[in-house]
């Protein structure tokens, strides 16, 4: 079987979070700005866009070099044995960025790399200057970073985040693979009560059930290998099966709590679990912050309140910010995490984080607040 090189993207912030995970599933990495790199096989391909939960994509890097000029660009992809990967009538989009690089046009990059391809495969193909590009899908990328280009081929299609779970977004949702990020930055394991009291449409305490019941997130969509027609289906067959083997049931897990004073966006937070098949693994409650109360202990909390920029009122944010540091802060027994862009949330929750990390949801800054529980 082919080993190929593989990386992962992942937004900037959670490269150490999917090197993790790729290092749980037995691989050794490599990591830079926005990538993780790790080999695998056909199998190996499957597995990690099934296992892998914070992650964006998994790519195959097809070729590495140096490219100042339009020339190298065009022949270093010639070079390529483009036939072995697209069949005849390959449907191949090629996707250009550059980044602090001489070759500075991304249209221009794209066509070039284009062309290289289609140059290629006519001759090898023996067609006269036309493909017909009517069968199957292999997106391709071409990224020059400070003029080193990479040429790629996109293994997972629509990102990692589409679960297939959520149908409903609500107001303001983090994507599935953001708030598995952050759920992968906490202790959380599922042998610990996790509540979240802003739940929105629920995506953090489902992506936390699926954590806690092992439930691969990828376990219920298609991927861009599907198409490959070098991609035999008994790879993808095994993963599954494999995924499906680790499951646990639901009573193996702590309580999952998830809240929000909005009984209609609950709603769909309650759609989107029975969806995910978790519904039962959580308990949800119509509640605003100020009557929170539990009787829990020795678990972890974590939400990602309303900030200024989503709310269009920054005075409802610091009254919310208030009510939080006033039912929560006594509630030293737990380890607690916020995810805001309000830069003065510490102020008005009324107590310094013990550790903060700069992420970003979207293009937008966001810091991760965490308060540590007594008992770390």
């Amino acid at each position: 079987m082919t080993t190929y090189q593989l990386y992962a993207t992942m937004g900037v912030g959670f490269e150490s979070v999917v090197a993790k995970e790729l290092k749980r599933l037995g691989y050794q990495t490599k990591t830079e700005n926005g990538r993780v790199f790790f080999s695998g096989t056909d199998l190996d391909i499957a597995k990690t866009n099934i296992f892998l939960r914070s992650a964006d994509r998994i790519k195959i890097l097809l070729k590495e070099f140096k490219s100042l000029d339009f020339d190298t660009l065009y022949n270093e992809t010639f070079a390529l044995d483009w036939a072995q990967l697209l069949p005849v009538d390959a449907r191949f989009p090629v996707k250009g960025q550059s980044v602090r690089s001489k070759l500075h046009s991304e249209p221009g990059i794209q066509s070039i790399v284009k062309k290289a391809i289609v140059d290629k495969l006519c001759k090898q193909y023996h067609r006269r200057g036309f493909l017909p590009e009517t069968g199957r899908l292999f997106p391709l990328d071409i990224r020059l970073d400070k003029d080193q280009a990479r040429v790629s081929l996109d293994t997972t299609g629509s990102s990692l985040f589409k679960r297939g779970y959520r149908i409903e977004h609500g107001g303001a949702p983090l994507k599935e693979n953001f708030a598995a990020g952050l759920l992968e930055l906490t202790p959380y394991n599922g042998t610990h009560p996790i509540i979240d009291p802003m739940t929105g449409s629920g995506t953090i305490a489902i992506e936390a059930a699926l954590i806690a019941r092992h439930i691969a997130p990828g376990m219920n969509r298609q991927f861009a290998f599907d198409s490959f027609d070098w991609m035999n289906p008994k790879w993808h067959q095994m993963a599954l099966e494999e995924a499906k083997s680790e499951v646990k049931s639901g009573d193996e897990h702590a309580p999952i709590w998830a809240s929000d004073l909005d009984q209609s966006i609950l709603a769909v937070a309650k759609v989107n679990a029975n969806n995910a098949g978790v519904l039962q693994d959580i308990s949800f409650k119509q509640l605003a912050v100020k009557d929170f109360a539990t009787d829990l202990e020795n678990g972890i909390i974590i939400a990602n309140p309303p900030y200024g920029k989503r709310l269009r009122d920054e005075e409802s944010a610091e009254q919310l910010y208030r009510q939080m540091g006033t039912v929560f802060r006594p509630m030293t027994s737990f380890s607690q995490y916020y995810l805001t862009a309000d830069l003065e949330f510490e102020k008005f929750f009324g107590k310094r984080a013990t550790k903060k990390r700069k992420l970003y949801n979207g293009n937008l800054r966001t810091d991760f607040y965490q308060y540590w529980a007594n008992r770390h």
